[in-house]
């Protein structure tokens, strides 16, 4: 097993195939269900809209099929608490999506509990619809002995719900491989109440802080007897130290002359963290690090569960990871990591977001596995899969993919975002993939009308195959745009073979002007910011 890496596949072959048994200190996992609602799709469209081959290619990934009952019946064959657990489930649930659900889960579950280390743990972090069958199951796999923590994350005030209470809460399922994992106290931010109430007190440059007893009474072992200021008493600090504390300013006198000592709120560590977690937003619109993908959790749920559990070094494994949130967490702080998806745009989401938050240099940090690396491979990714194909060749050139509407978006396989001379003079490059291998100048021709028509600066076709003459005259006679950076061909067509050799479109330089997609907050710009307000802010 390589460290830093992006596995494209289905999660449970990749596990078995890779991944070494007691090899991962971390398992975060967010694998979703909702039996209204179509799963891994990542992103929806700048209007709003789910992007039609996403839903086609997982509308039934929940779905009970000869896939799930072939899944659960080989899980009831291996015998054992799973098996057990399994049964009674179809008792109950019969074939429905939650029994499909829990069926695929199942063998995912155990092949995580073997790849953990004795000191590891796990973190399944799912909604109230499935926590409670996936605790029953997580007691199978793991033992309910080994159940640590029900964390409750708060992760919105609100939420409209008509006939119910408001569902404003996710739930997290923790478990550790053995009753020795390891664990590091971490700390939530005072709630505004307490901060209220004790750091009502302020220095003269404004920094809050509450007094803390410097009597000795009553603590076991005693203390130091001397008088202070005309005050005598058994001090909790000898009186050299006491002195120094009067020279650091951090000696405060009550009206009767006690004196007590200055605890800043600034240099408090916080609260030790509970298991009903308030403190972390979801992200908003206004959050820097919101990169538009609707299941994206915050960074800072990430950063307390990975600084909990693991140590630096360690290896943190997500095998549903999206857009990579876990991933972006653990690189961050210094532990290695490992994502699995199933999707090509997930994985080219993440490699973006690798770049875009720690700079070039993270490519020479990591590998993926599963991408074509050379035509043979991209000519079976096309055969077995051309929505993976389509995605999989616009992840070459940093493309976006769009939905093929009917109408005005038709023939749009993807676009590329950039802006020339401000944040108004908005540009695009269209681009269109084909992974036949009978091509002709009519795909020339109709890219050339969608250039036309949406006023794109650059249109691109991406191609199996190698184009005839006849194409690359009449992309030529397309003329060519004119940026600051120079001129660059109107229309033009790339073979997968000279992309995977490293040919790249003729444009403007888009790592410095792309906007395709949101970029991810380089680590500098990052700030850390306190959950409560001080007085007069």
């Amino acid at each position: 097993m390589a460290d830093n890496t992006l596995y494209y596949g289905d999660n449970l072959d990749i596990l078995r195939r890779y991944i070494a048994d007691e090899s991962v200190d971390l398992v975060y996992l967010d694998p979703p269900f909702n039996s209204n609602a179509t799963y891994n799709v990542l992103f929806a469209e700048h209007t709003g809209e789910k992007a039609a081959s996403q839903i086609k290619a997982f509308e039934d990934t929940w779905s009970w099929d000869s896939e799930s009952a072939r899944t659960y019946f080989e899980t009831i064959q291996a015998g054992g608490e799973v098996a057990n657990a399994l049964k009674a489930f179809y008792t109950l649930l019969g074939e429905s999506n939650m029994m499909a659900y829990l069926a695929m889960m199942a063998p995912r579950l155990v092949e995580l509990r073997r790849v953990l280390k004795p000191t590891g743990s796990i973190y399944l972090h799912c909604d109230p619809t499935a926590s409670h069958y996936l605790k029953l199951l997580m007691d199978a796999v793991f033992g309910p002995q080994f159940f640590r923590n029900e964390v409750i994350w708060k992760r919105t005030n609100s939420h409209g719900d008509a006939g119910r209470f408001g569902r404003v809460h996710d739930v997290l399922l923790v478990y550790s491989r053995s009753d020795k994992p390891v664990w590091t106290k971490v700390y939530q931010p005072y709630e505004q109440s307490y901060v209220d109430q004790y750091y009502r007190y302020k220095d003269s440059d404004g920094r809050r802080f509450m007094s803390d007893n410097l009597s000795a009474a009553g603590l076991q072992g005693g203390g130091y007897d001397y008088e202070w200021k005309g005050v005598r008493r058994v001090w909790r600090l000898p009186e050299e130290s006491m002195r120094e504390l009067e020279a650091q300013g951090k000696v405060f006198y009550t009206s009767n002359g006690i004196p007590r000592m200055k605890r800043y709120l600034d240099e408090a560590k916080g609260l030790p963290a509970m298991d009903v977690w308030a403190d972390i937003q979801a992200l908003r619109s206004w959050h820097q690090e919101r990169l538009g993908y609707p299941t994206q959790k915050p960074e800072a749920l990430l950063e307390r569960i990975i600084k909990a559990s693991s140590d630096e070094g360690d290896v943190v494994l997500d095998p549903f990871c999206g857009c990579g949130t876990a991933v972006a967490a653990a690189q961050k702080l210094g532990r290695r990591w490992i994502g699995i998806d199933i999707t090509h745009l997930a994985v080219n989401l993440m490699k973006h977001r690798l770049m875009n938050a720690f700079g070039e240099g993270i490519k020479a940090e990591y590998q993926v596995i599963g991408e074509p690396v050379d035509l043979e491979g991209a000519r079976q990714l096309a055969k077995d899969d051309p929505y993976q194909f389509q995605w999989w060749a616009l992840g070459l050139v940093g493309a976006r993919p769009v939905e093929q509407k009917k109408g005005a978006d038709k023939g749009i396989d993807g676009r590329i975002v950039f802006y020339e001379r401000g944040p108004t003079d908005i540009k695009q490059i269209i681009l269109s993939v084909k992974a036949g291998a009978n091509i002709g100048r009519h795909f020339v021709h109709e890219l050339h009308g969608v250039v036309e028509r949406e006023g794109a600066a650059i249109g691109v076709l991406i191609t199996m195959a190698k184009p005839t003459k006849p194409m690359r005259e009449d992309a030529a006679s397309a003329g060519f745009y004119q940026s600051p950076w120079g001129t660059h061909a109107r229309l033009q067509i790339l073979t997968v073979g000279e992309l995977l050799d490293g040919k790249r479109i003729d444009a403007p330089p888009l790592g410095q002007t792309d906007r395709t997609f949101k970029k991810a907050p380089r680590r500098a710009e990052q700030h850390e910011h306190l959950s409560f307000k001080l007085d007069g802010e």
